[in-house]
């Protein structure tokens, strides 16, 4: 979205420690588990353990069964929602969020699965009605769920059989999966049967919702996103969720917003209320788990990456855990936990000083005696560039 009005330019820094005050970065918030996974609208969860970490980095006095008590109790639960990948979402925002976003990428997943002819022949309306029967009987995992669909459509292919029910269905990973140092494969059901009457079904809320109720969750979200993210601009914020055409609202929303410039000249928003600390705010080191919110929820991410390093944190399909300095990606971690040890090695992309130094390994420990069990023993080791390079 363009605009000849000249408005306020906020520089990269500024805009850097906006978004780590937002993301509860700049200092560990006081919050509750659960108001902090509901304020960041959710936790990037491909794996298990990141949601943990994440919120290890943001939250004082954080212990890991906090959130693990929190998913065996259904108050959060793992869900497919924004850019059709596994986030941990509150109760609430399992159900709303997926409606929200089901026409962006989940649809988009879904009409792939189509396009590839792996489900000629099938009715995907009573496809989502036999994988409901299925989930709702009991839990049931991807690999079971794909035998029973292809009693009905035995010359489907089976992948695209239990992928296209995920994309119809609102589908909870239910529990042991996910919880903290217990294993589980994931076994699936719907957010009604997972969450009962205490959360609005999905389905009854999309028979009730109008153009105008959509309109409003619509709204709704963005200040939500703005909240957790901004300052930030339309594509950021379709960036994070997955969906377009997200514009208009933004536009309904225009006269009670805040808006700015970037140093490219792309316009951002903002809520009148939201902290915008001065740009020279001390940004302490912060120890962030793959996939982190931080590093996915803006289309112009050089607000915490710079472009030189970007290709650094990726191989293949897959993501490192990075840590900040300065506010910045700076390198890489990683543990290596053995029966009786655990190490985390620190990587910098670039030298660092002493002080920089010091500051990692106090927040290296901090990580570790918060994450591993009491008594565990544990090393730190930081690696130079120049050792990395050879």
């Amino acid at each position: 979205m363009a605009s000849t009005t000249k408005h306020p330019v906020l520089s990269r820094r500024a805009l850097n420690r906006a978004t780590l005050d937002r993301q509860l970065l700049l200092r560990r918030a006081p919050l509750g588990v659960e108001e902090a996974v509901a304020h960041l609208l959710g936790l990037q969860a491909q794996n298990t353990k990141p949601p943990y970490y994440a919120l290890a980095a943001r939250l004082e006095g954080f212990r890991p069964e906090q959130l693990s008590d929190l998913m065996e109790s259904r108050a959060v639960a793992r869900i497919v929602t924004m850019r059709s990948t596994v986030h941990t979402h509150t109760a609430q925002d399992a159900v709303a969020l997926r409606r929200l976003v089901q026409p962006g990428a989940i649809d988009r997943e879904l009409a792939i699965f189509v396009a590839r002819k792996g489900l000629d022949g099938v009715d995907l309306e009573r496809l989502a009605v036999l994988s409901r029967e299925l989930v709702e009987e009991r839990p049931r995992t991807p690999k079971q769920l794909r035998e029973e669909l292809l009693k009905e459509w035995p010359h489907a292919d089976p992948q695209s059989l239990s992928l296209a029910a995920r994309c119809l269905l609102p589908l909870v990973q239910v529990t042991p999966r996910g919880l903290w140092g217990r294993g589980g494969q994931v076994a699936l059901t719907t957010t009604d049967a997972w969450f009962g009457d205490g959360v609005e079904s999905a389905e009854r809320s999309g028979e009730k919702s109008g153009e105008g109720e959509e309109s409003a969750e619509s709204d709704r979200t963005v200040l939500r996103y703005l909240r957790a993210f901004g300052p930030a601009s339309v594509k950021d914020m379709q960036t994070w969720c997955g969906l377009t055409r997200l514009a208009e609202a933004f536009e309904r929303l225009r006269p009670q917003l805040l808006v700015f410039h970037n140093e490219r000249g792309t316009e951002l928003f903002d809520l009148p209320d939201a902290p915008r600390p001065d740009e020279d705010t001390p940004a302490p080191p912060r120890f962030l788990p793959e996939f982190d919110n931080l590093l996915l929820s803006h289309a112009d991410r050089t607000r915490v990456v710079t472009p030189e390093i970007r290709s650094r944190t990726w191989q293949g399909n897959r993501a490192f855990s990075v840590f900040l300095l300065d506010g910045l990606l700076a390198g890489l971690w990683h543990l290596d936990e053995a029966k009786d040890r655990t190490t985390l090695t620190i990587e910098p992309f670039a030298p660092v000083t002493r002080a920089e130094r010091a500051e990692l390994a106090a927040e290296a420990e901090r990580t570790l005696r918060i994450m591993t069990p009491p008594g565990t023993s544990y090393d730190i080791v930081h690696k130079d560039p120049s050792e990395q390079a050879a």
